[in-house]
């Protein structure tokens, strides 16, 4: 067996499912669940239709590079929304369909992690930096492909935003590949201009491979003010060879199509063309029917400026019930807010869940303890994914929980 596969954590829903399993309802309230990243916002009608129309298509074997055109539409969106240089993606070099971000992620580091002949040696081990907290796939990637992880704890005092001058040399010298998530998961922290200047200096200088997660890119909530990508940022620098870059984009936010699971990778030349070696052994191409009604999501802009105005609306009505009993802030974008608990962060979303039938998640399930400290403690994570109404509805009683229940603690 994969000696990886003996570290790997419980999955964060899979502990969320026992706590909930351990502690008993006590109310009648409707159960509102706030915990999990899955948009109910309506499917656009034009992705269901062509959908439905390319169904007959379930008959024919897909390739793991995609049409053409789904290819070229990828490629499209991604340089207008990110005012890449003309020319700098190309469709048949640059541009890889995947079927969501999360086997994305973690098969990039199946295929590029290099244990050379190192790894008898554990102190020798390739490294991959995550930020903390984190999406668990970079960590169970990670562990599966042998190599060691290494945490870079994100916390309010540096705007949620790892801290690249914290990490010692000797771990820069050992890695061979970082995630970032930007904007962020739980934090909706957006990394800036500056900071990439400096990752990627270091990524020359250390030879790594910088992976951008930017699967929340279009949630957010400065509509003159979207959030900067990492190919955006190197070709600002002059860099639109990508050389070291790849970012993954996917529908399920974006579009409201979680369960069509459809997404891609970006960048780096030969990055790309490894990958698709990799993938098509892999055996993980994308449905044909899924194909052609990506086509047309990625071709419609006015599906996600609505999307984002009903993600406003409900910011602004939740932040103005919690934010008198809470520490908690606007995000610069993602649906998320990260907010201080009076209490344990456990303990927390144990009670609201008994007492009131609110379901959101625990912050230190998203986060792992190092000597910087967990900076998941005494946070929880709310997503606020649920109707408007229900949105409200949860923000009352958590407000009232905190009067009632955990100031009395």
């Amino acid at each position: 067996m994969n000696p990886g596969l003996e570290k790997l954590h419980p999955y964060p829903f899979e502990r969320l499912v026992q706590l909930k399993q351990e502690t008993s309802v006590v109310t009648d309230a409707e159960h509102i669940d706030l915990s999990i990243g899955e948009p109910k916002h309506t499917t656009p009608a034009l992705i269901l239709n062509e959908l439905q129309k390319q169904l007959p298509k379930v008959a024919s074997y897909p390739t793991t590079r995609g049409v053409d055109a789904l290819r070229q539409a990828m490629a499209e969106w991604l340089s207008k929304r990110f005012q890449l240089p003309d020319g700098s993606i190309s469709a048949d070099r640059n541009i890889l369909p995947v079927n969501g971000t999360r086997e994305a992620l973690f098969a990039f580091a199946q295929c590029v992690i290099d244990l050379n002949d190192n790894h008898s040696n554990k102190k020798t081990r390739p490294v991959v930096i995550s930020p903390n907290p984190f999406y668990q796939i970079y960590e169970g990637a990670t562990l599966l492909a042998n190599a060691e992880p290494y945490y870079i704890n994100c916390v309010e005092a540096n705007g949620f935003l790892p801290d690249f001058d914290a990490i010692p040399e000797n771990v820069w010298r050992r890695c061979q590949l970082i995630y970032l998530c930007s904007p962020g998961n739980p934090t909706g922290a957006v990394i800036g201009q500056e900071s990439i200047k400096k990752l990627l200096k270091l990524a020359d200088k250390y030879d790594f491979i910088i992976a951008a997660d930017e699967c929340y890119s279009e949630i957010y909530l400065d509509e003159d003010s979207p959030p900067i990508g990492l190919l955006q940022a190197a070709a600002n620098l002059g860099r639109d060879n990508y050389e070291r870059c790849i970012v993954f984009h996917s529908l399920s936010k974006r579009s409201n199509v979680p369960g069509m699971r459809s997404g891609f990778v970006a960048g780096d030349e030969k990055l790309i063309q490894a990958f698709l070696r990799y993938r098509t052994y892999h055996g993980c191409s994308m449905p044909l029917y899924t194909q052609m009604a990506s086509i047309v999501a990625w071709q419609d802009e006015d599906h996600v400026h609505v999307n984002r105005v009903l993600y406003r609306q409900k910011f602004d009505a939740v932040l103005e019930i919690l934010k008198p009993v809470m520490n908690v802030t606007k995000p610069d974008a993602s649906f998320y807010l990260w907010p201080e608990t009076p209490v344990s962060d456990i303990e927390f979303a144990t009670g609201l869940y008994s007492r009131h039938n609110i379901t959101v998640l625990p912050g230190s399930f998203l986060s792992r303890s190092i000597a910087a400290g967990d900076p998941g403690e005494n946070r929880i994570r709310i997503a606020l994914v649920a109707e408007i109404d229900q949105c409200i509805e949860a923000a009352e009683r958590i407000c009232e929980y905190i009067k009632t229940t955990c100031h009395s603690l």
